[in-house]
């Protein structure tokens, strides 16, 4: 029994070795493929994304650190940079899925239409 038990073992040893060369190569691998293979408009839009996320995080970093005084109007931002990026990760599948150019046209006007609708309503409240 204790030869089996040792080649699991070395097994185990030789695979966490080699996975973090693959967690490399597999990094790289999505670099490049991302570069190459999706389209400028999906890229633009997973840059508005980050931008999103990237204000969220410091808004919440910020909260963290200094405080909630005005409790509101960090939850307004918050709220708002969450909206914002649910809108445009459903923009991006649906850009992804309907590829023509009229389609995506279409697409952006109707996510803007909808990001506008949301801070409208949120104005219109006292």
């Amino acid at each position: 029994m204790a030869g089996p038990h040792h080649q699991r073992g070395d097994h185990s040893s030789s695979s966490s070795s080699s996975s973090s060369v693959t967690i490399g190569t597999v990094v790289s691998k999505f670099l490049s493929d991302y570069g190459s293979a999706t389209p400028k408009r999906c890229k633009v839009i997973d840059a508005y994304l980050a931008y999103v996320l990237f204000t969220g995080v410091m808004q919440f970093v910020y909260c963290c650190l200094v405080g909630t005084f005005p409790f509101n109007a960090f939850l307004s931002g918050f709220i708002s940079c969450v909206g914002s990026f649910v809108l445009a990760v459903c923009l991006r599948l649906q850009v992804v899925a309907y590829p023509t150019n009229i389609a995506s046209v279409h697409l952006v006007r109707d996510c803007h239409n909808a990001r506008a609708g949301v801070k409208i309503k949120r104005k219109k409240k006292p």
